[in-house]
């Protein structure tokens, strides 16, 4: 269904189309509703908020970066705002991945950025901030790093020099300076940041143990914040929105709770520098404070801030917006619909799929590719678990375009490598067969979404499915296909993606263990005392440890790492650190698994250490050994020699642009992918499949 909008031939939107009104008696999506904020109109209600997306070159919006944020300008939000970050002071640095704003050098790239925005008919916005105490002393400039006060910070790790009043007015006039480079670059506005950057270090009692005028009571510690917005309202004009993304709750008993934080907002809506609250939650000074008080991760519900934020709008008079997690369209209707927030931020949403908005206008909600609050985009830099386009416009379109003809493709295997490539050949315009062994689509992805954290995972399937069938890809599954069977198809391209199946080999007494895909799909029930061998530092082993502890097992975790879960984010192992010191699980770490044997009635595992060589044992009833997966390509070497490239992929064709040559006739091109190649995580293999099957 289309909604009162029209089309341009490109099945795009234009500005003006966006921005026009309904049809009288229409009924409009709210989020599809316009709203203002002084002059700045806003097409619709949905916007994209500052995030560090690791995508400048040397602090500077070059092409990447400016790619990455026209493309959802083009998918048609209201508003992208830049700079997650951005550095308005030379001691404002993490060591790289932040827009720099000290200097003028980045004006002329920032005009460059805001015209290519403004010719989509989007607005953009960038926030400008001194990270305090959240900088580095050991890269960059080498400067110290400076803060109310000597606290330091634990994920940051650096001792800060306290603020002396010459540092503090020299920040202040660094502010200024940085938001008036934003506006000559003809940006829409700016937003500052509390938090944990140098704003929020002086609002905080937790940073802020200063006895001077900027310490102390809420209106002292509220102060370092009203001059910055003094200066940055007297450099800029009152034309220029300025925001303030603003703490509502640190949500810790000896910081600054709901109601401190409604106080100091008051304060700032009083002075009247300010035109809205951009509402967070939490702190962000530990890995668990972002993971779950700030940035929500794996271990949240969906938008879990939504409540406090509803309580401020009822004490609040300046527009709102808010991003905490808001991964769905419903959810964020209901909240436009309400009037919780005036904007809503989907933030993560439009990396998973940058043209949201021009979807719900052509009618296409149920195409939105959804996210699955995996928080990849948060570990691999601004990398979407299942959208490998995001972050690499410059190499990879988000359409995928037609091929120069049409063949036939058989894709066998039916996970989330399978999928993506039938998907991407049906949208080449290719005939596509899709075998799976399995009654359902999904492979290894199934046995992640047993685990009640990873469960909407399966989103990366469902969408897929969904693709599929529009596109009229013709599915077979319960088939276990051979050669034979593939040839009878007389295809032009076949892709294996056939996954793998879990690797024991390496283990002597492994046929006495079990694997976590026993474990976690119900196929072996746990016994009453379990010890789980993480041979990878991956969620797999992690999901089983926490699904056998909470069937009331005792349960122990070893690793060959020097600590757990060292290969997942930090949004996600920090959240299982945290529930397996909740449930008192006992882990070993720097030990090497090397056998297995039965002693009695119990199991024995023979361990050697890994910085020592020293050997130990230790006994459970059951051992479940988690180590990555082995190909499983038995049809890919059966196909091999029949194929026109020896089921070669050229590591030059795959990383270039260049479109493949149709086979000779009468023959196939023949491709692995995925973990049918070797024992990879679900990104790798979409990405695998969508670079080369998008030129096939």
């Amino acid at each position: 269904m289309r909604i009162g909008f029209g089309f341009d031939e490109d099945n795009s939107v234009s500005a003006a189309q966006l921005t026009a009104a309904p049809a009288p008696g229409a009924s409009l999506d709210p989020l599809l509703e316009a709203f203002a904020i002084k002059k700045l109109r806003f097409r619709n209600r949905i916007v994209s908020t500052s995030h560090a997306s690791m995508l400048d070159d040397g602090g500077l919006p070059l092409e990447r970066y400016q790619r990455y944020h026209e493309e959802k300008a083009r998918g048609g939000l209201a508003m992208t705002m830049i700079g997650g970050s951005a550095m308005t002071s030379p001691d404002s640095s993490w060591g790289g991945g932040q827009l720099d704003l000290s200097s003028d050098r980045i004006i002329p790239h920032l005009a460059q950025l805001s015209a290519r925005i403004h010719g989509h008919g989007a607005a953009v916005m960038c926030q400008v901030s001194h990270l305090g105490r959240r900088a580095t002393s050991y890269g960059w400039n080498w400067l110290p790093v400076l803060a109310p006060s000597r606290v330091r910070e634990t994920r940051n790790r650096n001792f800060p020099k306290e603020m002396d009043e010459a540092d503090i007015a020299r920040i202040i006039r660094d502010y200024a300076d940085a938001a008036l480079r934003c506006m000559e670059g003809g940006l829409d506005g700016v937003e500052t940041v509390t938090g944990g950057h140098l704003i929020g270090q002086f609002l905080s009692p937790l940073t802020n143990k200063r006895r001077d005028r900027f310490g102390g009571s809420p209106e002292n510690r509220a102060r370092f914040g009203l001059m910055v917005h003094e200066a940055i309202r007297k450099r800029v004009g009152d034309d220029a929105v300025v925001g303030i993304r603003f703490v509502i709750d640190e949500g810790v008993a000896d910081g600054s709770r709901f109601e401190d934080c409604l106080q100091l907002a008051r304060i700032f809506e009083r002075e009247g520098h300010i035109d809205y609250f951009n509402c967070i939650y939490g702190r962000m000074d530990t890995d668990l404070a972002l993971a779950e008080d700030n940035m929500p991760g794996l271990f949240q519900r969906s938008a879990p801030y939504l409540d406090k934020v509803a309580q401020f709008r009822r004490e609040t008079k300046l527009p709102l917006i808010h991003a905490g997690g808001i991964r769905d369209i419903a959810t964020a209707r209901h909240t436009i619909r309400e009037g919780i927030v005036d904007l809503i931020g989907m933030t993560r949403a439009h990396i998973a799929d940058p043209h949201i908005v021009n979807k719900l206008i052509r009618g296409d909600e149920e195409r939105i590719r959804p996210c699955v609050g995996a928080s990849y985009c948060l570990y691999k830099k601004v990398n979407c678990i299942h959208n490998p386009a995001s972050g690499r416009e410059t190499v990879l379109g988000h359409e995928v375009k037609p091929a120069s003809r049409r063949l036939k493709a058989v894709v066998v295997g039916g996970g989330p490598a399978g999928l993506e490539a039938a998907r991407v050949c049906a949208e080449r315009g290719h005939s596509v067969i899709l075998f799976e062994a399995a009654p359902r689509l999904g492979g290894q992805l199934l046995v992640a979404t047993a685990a009640v954290e990873r469960r909407d995972l399966i989103g990366i399937v469902d969408w897929r499915i969904g693709e599929l069938a529009r596109l009229g890809v013709d599915i077979r599954t319960n088939c276990y296909v051979e050669a034979d069977a593939v040839r009878a198809e007389e295809p032009d391209l076949v892709i294996i993606a056939t996954g793998g199946v879990p690797d024991t080999d390496w283990l002597e007494g492994a046929e006495l263990c079990d694997t976590v895909w026993d474990v976690l799909t119900g196929t072996v029930p746990g016994k009453d005392d379990v010890l789980v061998y993480d041979g990878t530092g991956r969620q797999a082993a992690a999901s089983c440890v926490l699904h056998l502890a909470q069937q009331g097992k005792t349960v122990s975790i070893a690793t060959p790492d020097d600590a757990l879960a060292i290969e997942m984010s930090y949004i996600d192992r920090s959240g299982f650190r945290k529930r397996f010191a909740e449930l008192g699980i006992r882990s070993f770490t720097e030990i090497r698994l090397e056998k297995v044997e039965r002693r009695g009635n119990a199991l024995q595992a023979s361990f050697r250490h890994e910085l020592t060589g020293a050997q130990s044992r230790i006994e459970a009833s059951q051992i479940v050994i988690e180590h990555g997966t082995l190909p499983a390509a038995e049809i890919y070497h059966a196909l091999r020699a029949l194929s026109a490239n020896d089921g070669v992929t050229d590591t030059a064709f795959m990383v270039g642009d260049a479109e493949a040559e149709a086979p000779p006739a009468g023959s196939f091109l023949l491709h692995r992918i995925g973990d049918a190649v070797s024992s990879r995580d679900i990104y790798s293999s979409i990405y695998e499949a969508y670079r080369l099957c998008s030129k096939l």
